[in-house]
């Protein structure tokens, strides 16, 4: 079998040592949206409440789903463009709507990066900038120490410095400011790093992940061991882990709970399934999809005690009660934490860790989301680019200074509003999009026995009958119900207090379009090239195309399809093969 894969394509690159997936796996996973989205939500759902449907969407959705992914991505050995225009050729579009929201997000995920730079850089000092309130951004109104009395009246140290000195933020969008020099040029650094580790793609990624991957472990638990000892820090971990029950009845939670599943595992951009297409072709799918999606769970469940013990610290230093903090949005890392760190002994030294973490955190996520870009522009136009880029390094080059342009706008003093609208729609509302048709692509209209076939012929075994239950039935059926009740349920975007107009809101649908357009594109183009009449395309467009890796060295004149392939019959090689160039 190994033989036939590289016969089936011998240049393409694999990583030296499956380990190297794994932790890239991990790395790609596990980012910011464990130590900031998954315990703000935590947070603004009850607590210990959120974590019941948290388990449930990982048992249900996130590892059926995960596994799903990158069995496609190992046995086709291409990235989610390539994989999708297999699967289901009238819903290719979902493969280029991964893409898609990959690049939107690697936009603005790149300034958090940036932010988290600014921060540690400014920690390299003896007193923390946001420790007191004798700094030149500092008003009248600023507290050093925050009690229940003054708390509506008064702004924070850290608040200060984080709208009014690193943000230097305006009123809201109607006021775009000015650009921010500061952190134009420490994206650019990001950029620059995210680059030097990917440009020699799996090869160098898979050397970077070593560090990136586990380092920020060592510093959740040094984190965990200190918070711990802080007075209120038990208080904080009650509300983490003891549940409000009643909130279990809002539907907000469970969408929010499979929102958060589909953006901290990857579901639906591609990411991993991109870097399931380097692995070996009889690699252990099943052990990949079980490290990388509970792993990530356990790492969530660690952040969760690191933040709550510091939200504990902060209750018990102002005099209120935990849910009476002022956590929104980015504030939780970048406000409510660093204020904690400034009354802990060695502040200095606890933030630049800290900092130093959420880098590392991020550039792991940042990987996976541009290696979807590369990956899925080689698989789609390899020839054409290589008349352009010599040299694939060139092209990841290009990639990155693309992407690096379009972040501009976040480092305008404006920029945290755009940041807010982009989180907003593209978080939730598109990806839940893009699951649901991702879903019915591979689990209804492929079909279960093909994906299990797959995994048989890579394997010599196929799924067992839970996952086919959750792909056949549950998995289709939730998030059916997720994205109905998402959309019934949705909100306008906000930014504490400043609710964004009536025109911005527009931007954030259209923001959202910007990924999912491309899956009624796909399918018009499908309809539109293939031949015949309309039942005809319609019949063509659901029949999954292409040739297993015996099939197609049988060309010239084998007719043996494997069970497992893509192919439907034999007499449909023709027939898919015409289809396939014609696409």
């Amino acid at each position: 079998m190994e033989a036939d894969m590289k016969l089936h394509d011998p240049h393409r690159p694999t990583w030296s040592r499956q380990i190297e997936f794994t932790l890239a796996g991990i790395g790609m996973a596990v980012g910011l949206g464990n130590v900031w989205r998954f315990p703000y939500l935590c947070y603004r759902s009850g607590g210990g409440a959120f974590l019941v449907p948290y388990v449930f969407m990982l048992v249900v959705l996130g590892i059926p789903l995960l596994y799903m992914e990158l069995l496609l991505g190992q046995y086709m050995r291409r990235g989610p463009v390539q994989v999708l225009k297999n699967v289901c050729p009238l819903l290719k579009g979902v493969g280029l709507a991964s893409v898609a929201i990959s690049f939107i997000m690697c936009t603005y995920y790149n300034v958090v990066i940036t932010w988290a730079l600014y921060y540690m850089f400014s920690s390299f000092r003896t007193t923390l900038p946001w420790q007191d309130c004798n700094n030149t951004w500092n008003t009248q109104n600023c507290t050093s120490t925050p009690t229940n009395s003054s708390a509506e009246h008064t702004s924070t140290a850290s608040q200060e410095f984080f709208n009014l000195k690193m943000l230097q933020r305006t009123g809201g969008l109607e006021d775009s400011g000015t650009l921010r020099w500061e952190l134009l040029l420490i994206l650019l650094l990001a950029w620059t790093m995210i680059y030097l580790c990917i440009f020699k793609g799996v090869k160098s990624t898979g050397k970077v992940v070593y560090f990136t991957a586990l380092f920020p472990y060592v510093i959740l638990l040094a984190l965990l061991i200190n918070n711990v000892q802080l007075p209120g820090a038990l208080e904080g971990i009650k509300f983490f882990i003891i549940p409000e029950w009643e909130k279990l009845l809002s539907m907000e939670v469970w969408v929010n709970a499979a929102a958060q599943i589909f953006n901290s595992i990857g579901i639906g951009f591609g990411s991993l399934m991109s870097m399931s297409s380097y692995n070996s072709f009889n690699n252990n799918v099943l052990k990949d999809t079980l490290t990388i999606a509970i792993v990530n769970s356990l790492t969530s469940l660690l952040a969760g005690f690191v933040i709550f013990s510091a939200f504990g610290y902060m209750s018990h230093l102002q005099g209120i009660h935990i849910k009476d903090l002022a956590v929104d949005g980015p504030g939780l890392v970048f406000v409510v934490y660093p204020q904690a760190f400034a009354t802990m002994p060695l502040a200095p030294l606890w933030a630049v860790m800290f900092f130093f973490m959420l880098l590392c955190l991020g550039l792991d996520s940042e990987f996976g989301m541009v290696e979807v870009m590369v990956t899925s522009l080689k698989d789609s136009y390899g020839k054409q680019l290589n008349r352009y880029f010599k040299r694939k390094e060139l092209f990841v080059l290009a990639v990155c200074s693309v992407a690096f342009l379009f972040g501009i706008p976040y480092v305008l003093q404006v920029g945290i509003y755009v940041f807010q609208l982009m989180d907003h729609y593209t978080a939730i509302v598109s990806i839940l999009f893009l699951a649901f048709f991702e879903v019915i692509a591979t689990c209804w209209i492929y079909g279960v026995k093909r994906l299990s076939g797959c995994l048989e012929e890579m394997t010599g075994k196929g799924a067992n009958i839970y996952f086919k239950f959750c792909w056949l039935i549950v998995a289709p059926v939730l998030i059916t119900v997720i994205l109905i009740f998402s959309i019934i349920q949705f909100k306008p975007a906000r930014y504490e207090d400043y609710v964004f107009p009536g025109w911005a809101q527009g931007v954030g649908w259209v923001i959202a379009l910007g990924s999912i357009i491309w899956i009624p594109l796909g399918a018009v183009h499908t309809l539109w090239v293939l031949p015949g009449s309309i039942t005809e395309k319609l019949r063509q467009s659901i029949t999954p195309y292409g040739l297993d890796r015996k099939s197609e060295l049988d060309l010239g004149g084998g007719e043996t399809v494997h069970p497992g392939s893509l192919a439907i019959t034999s007499e449909a090689k023709t027939e898919n093969f015409q289809f396939q160039t014609s696409l």
